[in-house]
């Protein structure tokens, strides 16, 4: 049964690695090459990949990425503290203000 709830699985997938430091931009993407969609709770690790370019450059390359499936217990909890993080930032006080 704890199985089933925390069962995670690993996957190993191929995957490109977008760096960019130019005027224009500055940016690093990872894009897997998967059937299937990254949940709350899952974590990715890139194996080998460069961290970073010289200012001016661009580089793409084609690393493998192992991806750790969050078990379900994990990935309901992830989801609940999200939202309990979100609604942080609904609080709103309708307090009255004092007039000088």
């Amino acid at each position: 049964m704890i199985a089933w709830l925390n069962g995670r699985r690993t996957v190993e997938v191929p995957c490109t690695v977008e760096i960019e430091q130019t005027p224009e931009s500055l940016h690093a993407h990872v894009t897997l090459d998967a059937d299937f969609d990254i949940e709350p709770g899952d974590e990715v690790l890139v194996h080998d990949s460069p961290v970073s370019v010289p200012y001016g450059e661009r580089l793409t390359v084609r690393r493998t990425a192992t991806v750790i499936r969050a078990g379900r217990l994990e990935r309901f909890w992830t989801r609940l503290a999200g939202h309990l993080e979100l609604t942080e930032l609904y609080e709103v006080s309708f307090s009255e203000r004092r007039r000088l």
